[in-house]
């Protein structure tokens, strides 16, 4: 995995903006869906968006903590959101990372999704960009809004300044898209991580909060299938020991964190190393106010009529599986 870092670097940045379609392609050839030994370990696809909340993962590859671990990791960059869960249900990875309220609405679809656990949470590194003149969210008609999380955090800060979300025009649209769209005025605002919140107000907008201003805070899983899980809990605790170690050592060197991230993500070094500490880099088990949140979180898509019916809390999320395996 660590030879011919140029030639996979190249090809990291093709796939960043990769469809679904195109992840199976990133890594084709490499193993076959339920993972093989290479050298002797096993060999699992990890499959991850392309942003500062990563580095962990970063990091672990730079470092060779997954090879000191005893397994391969081959990370499949997809362009976020739902698509690297939808990667593990369609076979082409073993595991991915994704936020809560992204991955609760695929467990109603896939009921053999599972949380192994949390990697890092936040409640300050998705902000709200307004654009130029929009001086109230009293002024806001028509924001964008990416899947999952994004939306779910659009409607709680509508909901928290009073205004109907109902009122408000919102339009599903991709990260990238998103400051150009506010630019031309198309929108007047989204809520968004970096570097996509960064150009936005480089673009005119301007920083109008974060999220934890009006009570949402996310939680990053890893997520698996439970029919790949069953015959390899030990290589999936392996993963995630390495990335608990990715962890700490982002708290404790974010710098070296944003060279890593650089390196395997192309992600700018300055803006990925302010952006970092926004983030809790920290690993845990599932516990008691992760059935909490993600309660809320089912609430509002059932509410919404984005799912028909709640995804079984107690047996998609994996409370004390954690400490078993990787703790």
């Amino acid at each position: 995995m660590r030879m011919n870092r140029d030639g996979k670097r190249a090809a990291v940045a093709a796939a960043c903006a990769a469809t679904l379609a195109l992840t199976a392609a990133c890594t084709a050839g490499s193993t076959d869906s339920a993972g093989v030994a290479a050298a002797g370990k096993p060999t699992v696809r990890v499959a991850l968006g392309v942003d500062a909340s990563y580095a962990p993962f970063y990091l672990a590859e730079e470092r060779g903590l997954f090879e000191k671990a005893g397994v391969n990791v081959e990370l499949v960059k997809t362009e976020g959101g739902p698509a690297a869960a939808e990667a593990v249900s369609a076979g082409t990875a073993q595991i991915s990372a994704n936020a809560d309220s992204t991955a609760l609405p695929l467990m109603v679809t896939n009921p053999r999704l599972r949380s192994l656990g949390v990697f890092q949470s936040s409640d300050s590194y998705l902000k709200v960009v307004l654009r130029k003149g929009v001086t109230s969210p009293k002024k806001i008609r028509t924001m964008a809004s990416i899947g999952g999380l994004g939306l779910y955090a659009t409607h709680e800060y509508l909901k928290h300044n009073g205004i109907d979300p109902k009122s408000v025009k919102i339009l599903q649209s991709s990260a990238p898209e998103m400051p150009g769209m506010l630019e031309r005025g198309s929108i007047d605002g989204y809520i968004l991580f970096d570097p996509w919140a960064a150009k936005g107000v480089a673009g005119g907008g301007h920083l109008a909060g974060r999220i934890g201003d009006f009570g949402v805070r996310y939680a990053q899983w890893l997520l698996t299938d439970q029919k790949w899980l069953k015959d390899n809990q030990d290589t999936a605790g392996k993963v995630f020991k390495a990335v608990a170690e990715g962890d700490k050592l982002v708290t404790q060197d974010p710098a070296a964190a944003a060279k890593a991230s650089n390196q395997q993500a192309e992600l700018p070094v300055a803006q990925t190393e302010k952006v970092l500490p926004e983030i809790t880099f920290a690993s845990r088990g599932i516990n008691d106010s992760d059935f909490t949140e993600s309660k809320k979180i089912v609430d509002f898509l059932l509410a919404q009529k984005l799912i028909k019916k709640s995804p079984d809390l107690d047996t998609v999320l994996l409370k004390g599986w954690y400490e078993q395996h990787a703790g």
